[in-house]
């Protein structure tokens, strides 16, 4: 807390107030019920409000002695002796002001003995000097834990905000190097695509491919400013991909998705399955000489949406599958599942799993627990 934190937050100064209210409010209580309850005669509502009123030095001078902490920790380090000395000081000249503070109260208001005369404020102040020289040192030193405590819960707050900033950060970056690492090769796939349609005199269907080309990077560029996108969105950018990917493939690549409508509106991470799919060609049907099929699935739990995307190609080595919890992507199209996981581990933590398996020797699928969030209608 520095000298501008003191003036900026009026809430810290409330807070301060409040508490030192309620440590008056008590003492003053406690000090007139047990005096009473012996049988002594003072002017009770004098007294309460002389007790009430002696803590009111420290109400003002614990802002400033955790400034004096913030500036001049306590701590054994270098300049340690110079510190010490200087909240020493500072104790002191506090205590002072306090036992002259209650001396010149205790003189105006005379609670005790109403019907005498009150004592000369340098006696009464001599007397509380002495009394309470000890006591004033244990207050300082809790105004210093708790000032202590107070930087440390404030300095954790804003070194949280800044891991969060720079968690968001990361995640853009690798939205943005996934949506770029897209372009590339897709984009030569695809044109060689459409120059052998062009040579086969299919003028229609390179049309058509050039305007579902030209739709596909409209949206992977597109970029709203949201991690996340319903999944409706994100499936019909993968029907997309996979229509391009048909026109390469003709009748040897089968494509199906298979999501019930009451799922559309679940928030999955944006361009989370495209690279999914993409592995499903690259490593399932282009590897096979007969046709072979890509289906893209969806279900829910109570707590978890469950993305599941097959291909029947060729299966993967026992030791290249990934459970829920492994570190690294498998070696078999390694780059774009390694990108999913880390944007699931980023987004999610560990509420979000990637599972690569085998099914039955004939295929294999990849699924995704994502927490279950729905897009506002």
């Amino acid at each position: 807390m520095t000298s501008r934190d003191i003036r900026r937050p009026p809430s810290r100064w409330l807070w301060i107030a409040g508490i030192w209210a309620g440590v008056g409010l008590v003492d003053a209580t406690q000090t007139v019920i047990s005096m009473r309850s012996m049988g002594m005669h003072h002017a009770w509502v004098r007294l309460f409000v002389f007790e009430l009123l002696a803590w009111l030095p420290w109400t003002l001078a614990t802002p400033f002695v955790m400034a004096l902490q913030l500036r001049r920790p306590l701590a054994p380090r270098r300049g340690f002796v110079a510190a010490l000395g200087l909240h020493g000081a500072a104790w002191f000249a506090l205590a002072a002001a306090s036992a002259l503070w209650i001396a010149v109260s205790e003189h105006a208001l005379n609670p005790w003995s109403p019907d005498t005369e009150a004592g000369a404020v340098q006696a009464l102040f001599g007397r509380r000097m002495h009394d309470q020289l000890l006591s004033s040192l244990f207050i300082y030193y809790c105004i210093l834990m708790a000032g202590h405590a107070l930087h440390s819960r404030d300095k954790l707050a804003r070194e949280r905000a800044v891991a969060a900033e720079l968690a968001e950060q990361l995640a853009q970056a690798r939205l943005d190097a996934l949506r770029h690492q897209i372009a590339p090769h897709f984009l030569f796939n695809a044109l060689n695509a459409i120059s052998g349609m062009v040579r086969e005199q299919r003028a229609a269907q390179a049309v058509e491919t050039i305007a579902r080309i030209s739709e596909f990077l409209r949206h992977s560029l597109h970029d709203g400013g949201a991690q996340e996108v319903a999944l409706d969105e994100e499936l019909h950018f993968a029907s997309l991909y996979l229509d391009i990917q048909k026109m390469r493939f003709e009748d040897r690549l089968a494509a199906r998705i298979g999501v019930a409508p009451e799922l559309g509106r679940a928030l999955v991470p944006r361009l989370i399955l495209q690279p999914l799919v993409e592995n499903a060609v690259k490593h399932g049907i282009a590897m096979r000489v007969q046709p072979g099929a890509v289906e893209i699935a969806a279900s829910r739990t109570p707590t978890a949406l469950v993305l599941e995307v097959y291909n029947d190609g060729p299966a993967i080595a026992a030791n290249d599958a990934v459970g829920p919890a492994a570190a690294t992507a498998p070696r078999t199209g390694s780059i774009g599942l390694a990108n999913v996981r880390n944007r699931l581990q980023g987004l999610y933590g560990g509420e979000a799993t990637l599972d690569v398996s085998n099914v039955d020797g004939r295929g294999v699928k990849v699924t995704i627990h994502l927490p279950w969030r729905e897009a506002a209608a």
